[in-house]
């Protein structure tokens, strides 16, 4: 296995978010090579637990692993290590009965279509519908019971795709990609393509059109559905009797309250979030292509099998802020703050103050605490404002009233604890605080 940390850039068309997405940025990227897919899968949960072992020692509180689609990397398997977040641009669905996490792009989707006597099909006139908010109330009918057609080309020639799903549901792009095999744009209709805009249902479509019907239609009665004519549609549509499925595809995004595929509960949550992390089985798309090999025991030639793991480090340090911090800035966890400890020193124009002050930040460095010292001729509330936006962990004030009490004031940014210690135990008293606060991300 071989890693490295480096600086890296992509031409990023939606650059946001501070460091969360950017153009240049930090990597963490490694590379694993084994002689057999057994030998990649074990080393594989190692990769997975040393990540979570990671996040858990910077600092991370609420991330979760979760299955995702492997994409342009290839593989086949791979996981995203999620920091939930309201500001994350991701999305993953969660099981708040059971253990189920995976990214939109491969969570499953299993919803209960409502069954009642089944009627016969009957066309009628819908002027001026295009939406499925719009037939759905001409027709007094609940959104659940229409069908929806989205329409997609292929890249390579144009063809037309059309994925039929519940009328509350939405494609999921990378699922449809995935089901279709190839890469697709979002269609342009044109008048002689025999697709109606506004009233595509899956009966008489022209033949060269690539139908796909998602598994939240499966078991549906009495649907509407577009008629392929203007200004008509279908309804009394029952899936199963009245379309030619050969199969279900899932395609859509999952939504809050969908039903699990491990427990079998509506308790699927979606939850925004940042990716902080991947890893990937890759297999041997790579090694083949730049024809490495390597000599087995037998003298044969072999390509080795590759595993793939990386961590965006400006990225987590972000993502990080975002989850610990307050109107004054960042509350930085001990094991990844600038520095451990921020002295302030008040009046340090008085000789006395900064002969003390002085010592004290030289015994705590030669004691191996990260000390960031201000000695500023500045007001004591302009001092503290700074020392919130630093973050740094504990904070310990020195002035006159001190040295006359021979006791030092110590804070934590967290305000978990406020107090004073003794001038004279003060570097091991810290110690002591350091050591207990790093000790909680020792995972």
């Amino acid at each position: 296995m071989i890693y490295q940390i480096q600086t890296k850039f992509r031409d990023e068309p939606r650059a946001r978010g501070g460091l969360i997405r950017v153009r240049e940025f930090t990597m963490k990227d490694a590379y694993s090579f084994h002689t057999s897919q057994a030998d990649l899968e074990e080393y594989y949960k190692k990769a997975h637990l040393a990540y979570e072992r990671i996040f858990k020692r910077v600092g991370a509180k609420n991330f979760v692993s979760v299955k995702s689609d492997s994409g342009m990397m290839g593989g086949s398997v791979s996981h995203e290590f999620m920091l939930i977040s309201e500001i994350g641009e991701d999305t993953i669905a969660v099981c708040d009965t059971c253990d189920y996490k995976a990214n939109l792009e491969v969570a499953s989707v299993i919803v209960n279509n409502e069954q009642e006597p089944a009627q016969e099909m009957q066309k009628v006139y819908t002027p001026d519908t295009k939406t499925i908010e719009e037939v759905t109330t001409f027709l007094n009918a609940d959104v659940t019971k229409s069908i929806k057609a989205v329409v997609y080309q292929r890249n390579i020639d144009d063809s037309y795709v059309v994925a039929f799903v519940r009328g509350d549901r939405e494609v999921n792009e990378t699922k449809l990609k995935n089901a279709v095999g190839e890469e697709l744009h979002v269609a342009e209709i044109t008048e002689d393509c025999g697709i109606i805009e506004g009233f595509i249902g899956p009966i008489g479509l022209p033949e060269n059109v690539t139908i796909l019907f998602d598994q939240t239609i499966k078991g549906g009665v009495n649907m509407v559905i577009g008629a392929n004519e203007k200004d008509y549609h279908i309804k009394g549509v029952s899936v199963e009797r009245d379309l030619k499925v050969d199969k279900f595809v899932d395609v859509c995004s999952t939504q809050t309250g969908d039903i699990c595929p491990i427990c079998g509960k509506p308790s699927l949550k979606v939850n925004n979030s940042i990716e902080i992390g991947n890893i990937f089985q890759l297999g041997t798309k790579y090694t083949k292509s730049m024809n490495m090999t390597y000599q087995d025991e037998n003298g044969q030639d072999q390509y080795p099998i590759m595993g793939c793991y990386g961590i965006g480090v400006g990225r987590l340090l972000a993502s990080i802020c975002e989850e610990s911090h307050d109107d004054y800035g960042p509350i930085w966890p001990m094991s990844i703050a600038p520095w451990q400890v921020q002295i302030c020193s008040i009046r340090p124009d008085v000789e006395q103050v900064k002969i003390v002050a002085d010592k004290l930040y030289e015994d705590l460095k030669a004691n191996g605490v990260e000390v960031l010292y201000d000695d500023r001729d500045a007001r004591p509330g302009f001092k503290f404002a700074d020392a919130d936006l630093f973050g740094v962990p504990i904070r310990i004030v020195l002035g006159p009233k001190n040295l006359e009490s021979g006791e030092l004031e110590v804070s934590f940014r967290d305000k978990s604890f406020k107090g004073t210690i003794k001038l004279d135990t003060a570097v091991e008293e810290i110690k002591t605080m350091i050591a207990t606060e790093m000790a909680k991300y020792n995972a």
